[in-house]
């Protein structure tokens, strides 16, 4: 074993020059083997005669080898382009004997050169393949012993590459294919998964990578479900596009996606919505350097715009989303001009002046305060940026004779119990009064739950909580939401958009709403862990309940009413809803506008309160401002008192 590690790690030169010698001795070896077999006589072996037809075949054969590249090929990864070198090698070398020999008259038997071919074979080949399977198998013994699921292509791709490191041995397959039950691969037998289990606690093995990228997340979802009892780590290779597009190794394992507990298997997009609004089209994208913005602008270059103007407010994110852009356009050569445009959504005249200077026919509106607690806690500037920046947004479209208006909601703005839910509903009644009204722009709204992966996601938040071994806190034991991936979210929203009339409330099917302590757990057990509890306090991490935060709902929903209806796109409804004329509209925004500029809260409250937006506060005014001003006001009460 030490003799073969030394070898191994010889310079790549030198185990060339060893292979050249080696083989050498196993083609003389082959040719006077065959001769003893054919003649048994050892007297052979002093035949000069002999030796003059073998001396000039081996330079031969040895030149057709690594002409074929087997001298090239890594012998521990030798695989069947090796072998038919070693076959054609062989082949040329016995026709290279055979001639020889006729033109030397060396009396050679006429077996021997078939002979000598098995012999060849056995010598040149076989011992290369009983070498690289003991090296499979005896060598890579070191690293944590790890499960792999999934034995086909791609897991035994995944096998190859761990060989090459010492991080992880490979201890066993499982597979729920049961043709493929009972192999050996490179050493490595295949199981099925029914003994996963004891398979586990045989070794012991902390880790199962899943090495099935193709499969669907139906089915990653069954297979997770199955391991997830196991309070084993699950890792996976990264998904098949990328491992085509040779962005990604096998080598590349990762957690789990979240993706694969709580995502559907998305439907096919219709292309000819998706290019709509959208090919050969200017398109504008607000708060572009977002989760739901920046994924909108990543499908948009796909459909080839003439333009793509990115309005966002952070520096830093439309920097970020700018560069990502245009590399990905360089990449699959895209002529799309990409226009990163600072600004906010609150100056109408800035707006306005970007979208008549490009010429954008179409908008996306995703600028928004989005994360409930931090709404509550900064009321004035929630309203101000979604309430009146939808509203400068919307002027600022109908100025500009922009064709297609498209608003990105929220499952918040339903019966709200927040600031921002409210905030969001009555951004939908702006675009719902100018849509009766007599201009250009054909407005509509797309209503959907939280994705996966956002900024104010909770799946980074419990990430983070299990890397630093607990707790993980849950608001609430009976909390629910509903999940969408981004991608899926944002080509459904572009879909969306080219459905709608004017006025459109569209919703989204999120399919079932999601318990988040048991996301927890999952996650927990998903990560190797066990969950600590009353019933188990011998567990690695706990989960514990902080409380509802301001504004918090127990449960989310997507429609006001019942009066839903279906579209001809299976995952898109749309919603009649109730809506108010502009010209009674415009007086309570303006009441708004007074109460903000003032930062008069009461004010404010009443308003949200007797809009028709359905909302129900839980708290009382949570404003930080607000509750600072008040503190300070019955402090100096409370001294005035003390000093009359």
């Amino acid at each position: 074993m030490d003799f073969l590690q030394h070898v191994f790690s010889l310079p790549r030169s030198q185990k060339r020059i060893l292979s050249v010698f080696i083989d050498s001795v196993f083609l003389l070896l082959a040719f006077w083997c065959a001769l003893l077999v054919r003649l048994d006589d050892t007297s052979v072996l002093g035949n000069s005669a002999y030796w003059s037809v073998i001396l000039p075949v081996l330079p031969l054969s040895l030149f057709v080898f690594a002409k074929l590249g087997l001298y090239r090929a890594v012998l521990r990864y030798m695989g069947l382009q090796a072998l038919v070198a070693i076959i054609i090698g062989v082949v040329v070398s016995t026709i290279a004997l055979i001639s020889v020999a006729f033109y030397a008259e060396a009396n050679l038997p006429r077996t021997v050169p078939v002979i000598f071919a098995a012999f060849a074979l056995v010598f040149v080949g076989g011992t290369r393949a009983i070498v690289r399977s003991f090296v499979g198998t005896g060598m890579k013994r070191v690293g944590e012993p790890v499960i792999i699921y999934g034995a086909g292509v791609s897991g035994r791709q995944l096998l190859t590459s761990l060989m090459q490191s010492h991080e992880y041995h490979p201890f066993a397959f499982v597979d729920d294919d049961i043709s493929l039950q009972g192999n050996v691969i490179q050493g490595v037998h295949v199981h099925s998964p029914s003994i996963i289990k004891k398979l586990i606690k045989q070794k012991p093995v902390n880790k199962v990578l899943l090495a099935i990228p193709s499969a669907t997340r139906a089915k990653r979802q069954e297979i997770l479900a199955r391991l997830e009892p196991l309070s084993v780590q699950v890792l996976t290779i990264p998904a098949m596009s990328d491992l085509v597009n040779g962005t990604k190794l096998y080598s590349d394992i990762k957690e789990v996606e979240i993706d694969d507990l709580l995502g559907r298997d998305s439907v096919e997009p219709r292309q000819d919505l998706l290019a709509a609004n959208i090919k050969a089209k200017v398109v504008m994208v607000t708060g572009a350097g977002g989760s739901i913005g920046s994924e909108l602008c990543r499908q948009i270059l796909k459909q080839q715009p003439s333009k793509l103007v990115l309005f966002e407010l952070s520096e830093f994110a439309l920097y970020a989303i700018d560069r990502e852009l245009n590399a990905t356009a360089n990449e699959l050569g895209l002529s799309v001009e990409i226009i990163p445009m600072m600004g906010s959504v609150q100056r109408e005249n800035r707006v306005q002046a970007v979208m008549e200077s490009f010429g954008v026919q179409t908008v996306y509106h995703a600028a928004a305060y989005k994360h409930v607690p931090l709404v509550e806690h900064n009321v004035v500037e929630g309203v101000r940026n979604n309430v009146f920046g939808t509203l400068y947004t919307v002027q600022a479209a109908i100025a500009a004779k922009v064709e297609t208006f498209v608003l990105v909601s929220t499952d918040k703005a339903v019966r709200p119990t927040n600031v921002m839910g409210t905030t969001k509903r009555m951004a939908e009644l702006v675009l719902q009064a100018f849509a009766r009204e007599n201009n250009q722009t054909r407005f509509c709204m797309v209503r959907f739950g939280n994705v996966l992966g956002s900024s104010g996601s909770v799946v980074p938040l419990f990430r983070n909580q299990i890397a630093n071994g607990g707790p993980v806190t849950v608001t609430h034991p009976e909390i629910t939401r509903f999940f969408m991936t981004i991608p899926e979210a944002s080509q459904l929203v572009i879909q969306a958009g080219a459905m709608g009339k004017g006025g459109d409330v569209f919703v989204l099917d999120m399919g079932k709403s999601v318990k988040i302590v048991d996301l927890a757990k999952k996650m927990i057990r998903l990560s190797g862990y066990e969950v600590r509890s009353d019933k188990n306090p011998e567990g690695d991490i706990a989960i514990e309940f902080s409380g509802l935060r301001p504004g918090e709902k127990l449960y989310e929903e997507l429609l006001i009413g019942d009066d839903v209806t279906g579209t001809e796109h299976e995952r898109i409804m749309t919603a009649n809803e109730l809506y108010l004329p502009w010209s009674e509209y415009s007086n309570i925004l303006n009441r708004l506008d007074v109460a903000c500029h003032e930062f008069d809260h009461e004010a404010i409250r009443d308003i949200l309160l007797s809009t028709p937006t359905g909302f129900a506060p839980t708290d009382g005014i949570c404003d930080l401002v607000y509750q600072q001003k008040a503190k300070n006001s019955t402090a100096a009460k409370k001294v005035i008192n003390l000093v009359s």
